[in-house]
């Protein structure tokens, strides 16, 4: 539960009331954290030092549900000069550290981040007559702390959110959110380390799609040339009703196909319902335990598996390439995908994987057939894998969301992988390399070109390539939550 409140200053007496004289004896009462990132605030709005707050009722480190003690909402006037509209402004309080007694955060010292090293802000730009702030946004950003709580993965500027749902709940295009530094918010260094602002900016499907396909940075860019869809300072309008390619359709032409084209897409991998067969030997061949079967037991990653896929992933990609994030919750588990950013638990890592199977017993085994299982969701972003990784050397991974499976493509220019030209299905365990080469990664394109039109999209569909031994099948959500399928 959270409540609203006026008080997004420090108590009376606290360092920075301005209470005079004695403001030096009620430290404890004010956060030194808190205290660094209100600082700011007041810097921004001198003239509202109470601002209106949603509060976590039961804070988090007392067992509460909400990892944010705090959200604050300010009135920007906007920029008339910039053409920048007034809007409300929100900034939250708790994931970096406040305390700095290790209630929430463990305390690494000065030079380093401060908690997760960011708190998230939100610009929702004001309605005629709105006299006060929706809350709305409060719970928005509390949902995606909860997750950064829950995986101790953390944002970067850049990363985006398909959230497959309007942001407030109304019928707005506005349903996916793309993240970037706070125009005006500068990092605060505090007792407990640096704090940077990242700021959620909302978008629409369409641009979320070509978010993936390009990547944040390039359509953060566009959004700031269109006044109506953010402007430079990036506000979200819920009541948009218009996508940037709509508004200017020479912009997906001319900037960011273009992009695609020369850049290729930053997306790595992605969280997905996926599973995959070995074909090549008959299901009740048992004899080596590391095939994967459907209906049985999968082996688990072992932690030097794990961390083959981690620096995998990481090989020949630029800065900002990170693969999707798992789901914030349950009631996310068909939409959200996060694109990856450092963290301090690596997403593709599993609590219950630490060398389950001894790494050295598990061997790389080539495999002469493979099939291929996704949902819809998934099978989608394929064409996204050819054309913008693997046509521009690199690789792309599906991990499941419902075990240890992995799925990788690489192409012949990525190093490291342990599928090769000669065998080009391998698997190590649960992860399964498929290395495609520029030829059939072309036919493929063409193949599956229907994958592009999910309104004319029926399940389950199959794509085959037999002098290939691959197949490829989209199958509904139901086959992947059904522990048996």
């Amino acid at each position: 539960m959270e409540g609203v409140r006026p008080g997004g200053g420090p108590p009376a007496g606290a360092p920075g009331s301005g209470s005079g004289s004695g403001s030096a004896s009620f430290p404890s009462l004010f956060p030194p954290g808190l205290h660094g990132i209100y600082g700011e605030c007041r810097r921004l709005y001198p003239d509202q030092p109470n601002p209106l707050q949603v509060t976590a009722i039961l804070k988090y480190w007392l067992g509460g549900p909400d990892p944010l003690d705090y959200v604050s909402m300010y009135r920007n006037l906007g920029n008339p000069a910039l053409n920048v509209p007034e809007h409300w402004h929100y900034v939250s309080f708790g994931l970096s550290d406040l305390y700095g007694d290790n209630r929430v955060h463990e305390f690494t010292g000065t030079d380093g981040p401060s908690g997760f090293g960011f708190e998230l802000t939100f610009r929702l730009k004001r309605e005629t007559g709105e006299s006060a702030p929706p809350t709305w946004p409060a719970e928005l950003m509390q949902g995606l702390a909860r997750y950064v709580f829950q995986s101790e993965n953390t944002f970067c500027s850049g990363d985006h959110v398909s959230w497959h749902s309007p942001l407030d709940n109304s019928e707005s295009r506005i349903q996916h959110m793309l993240l970037t530094e706070d125009p005006q918010m500068q990092p605060v260094q505090t007792p407990f380390g640096v704090v940077t602002f990242l700021q959620i900016v909302g978008v629409c499907t369409e641009e979320l799609h070509a978010a993936q396909q390009w990547n944040g940075q390039g359509i953060l860019e566009l959004l700031r040339t269109v006044p109506v869809a953010g402007g430079p300072w990036l506000i979200t309008d819920m009541r948009r009703g218009e996508t940037i390619f709509e508004i200017d359709p020479h912009l997906q032409q001319e900037r960011v196909d273009k992009g695609i084209e020369t850049d290729g897409s930053n997306l790595s991998g992605v969280s997905a319902k996926c599973a995959w067969d070995d074909l090549s030997r008959p299901p009740e061949d048992d004899e080596d335990s590391r095939s994967i079967c459907i209906g049985t037991q999968p082996r688990r990653l072992s932690g030097k598996d794990t961390e083959q896929i981690r620096e995998t992933l990481r090989r020949g990609l630029e800065i900002n390439s990170k693969p999707v994030l798992p789901p914030i919750n349950a009631q996310r588990q068909n939409g959200l995908n996060l694109d990856r950013a450092p963290s301090r638990k690596d997403s593709l890592e599993s609590e219950s994987s630490a060398a389950i199977i001894p790494h050295e017993l598990i061997r790389t085994r080539q495999l002469e057939s493979v099939h291929l299982k996704f949902n819809q969701e998934s099978g989608a972003l394929i064409p996204l894998c050819l054309r913008g990784r693997l046509l521009h050397g690199r690789h792309f991974t599906y991990k499941s969301i419902t075990g240890d499976t992995a799925i990788t493509f690489v192409s012949t220019g990525v190093e490291g992988a342990f599928a090769t030209e000669e065998h080009p299905y391998a698997a190590h365990g649960p992860w399964l390399q498929i290395l495609l080469t520029e030829e059939f990664v072309e036919r493929m394109l063409e193949d599956l070109e229907d994958l592009n039109s999910p309104e004319e999209f029926k399940l389950p569909k199959e794509y085959s390539w037999p002098e290939k031994k691959l197949k490829v099948s989209i199958l509904p959500d139901a086959v992947f939550d059904n522990p048996l399928h």
